[in-house]
């Protein structure tokens, strides 16, 4: 079996910015109403930093860091998985979507002193609506980018 065709730079990029786009207005206006609770990914980088490195952050530059790596590196994980499993985009995305959760939750969150899955309450309800919404948002933007770049041009 063929390997499927690995997305461009570009793709990729566009994709994890379209995604985490999505990621943080869900995060700040969804999340509230919907869990009650408000994502903020930065304060986990913040903790990360602090606990693990002895550096302290300020919440922008966590923000920023986390957009930086939303952007490059869940897309490309999105694309190792879609590559892996020979699966669409979109559904490699939720895939990837449901492991860069429980990275989150799971090993990053207890890595700075929280519980496991932080009680898998409210935040890590929502926190896996945000991760799989993202991680599909990256395969569709992807797919759509791949399509576009292969159509023949216009005569």
């Amino acid at each position: 079996m063929r390997m499927p065709p690995r997305p461009a730079l570009s793709t990729l990029i566009l994709g994890g910015i379209a995604g985490e786009i999505a990621f943080e207005a869900y995060a700040w206006l969804l999340s509230p109403r919907l869990f009650g609770v408000t994502l903020e990914p930065a304060n986990l980088i913040v903790g990360l930093a602090r606990t693990l490195f002895g550096l302290d952050l300020g919440y922008w530059t966590a923000f920023g860091l986390h957009f930086a790596i939303g952007a490059v590196a869940f897309s490309a994980v999105v694309t190792l998985v879609h590559m892996a499993t020979r699966t669409s985009l979109p559904l490699a995305g939720a895939i990837a979507g449901v492991l860069l959760w429980f990275v989150a939750q799971g090993l990053l969150a207890p890595a700075m002193g929280r519980s496991f899955m932080m009680g898998f309450g409210a935040y890590t309800q929502s926190s896996f609506i945000a991760h799989v919404g993202m991680s599909v948002i990256i395969g569709l933007t992807m797919a759509g980018l791949s399509r576009a770049r292969r159509a023949p041009a216009p005569t």
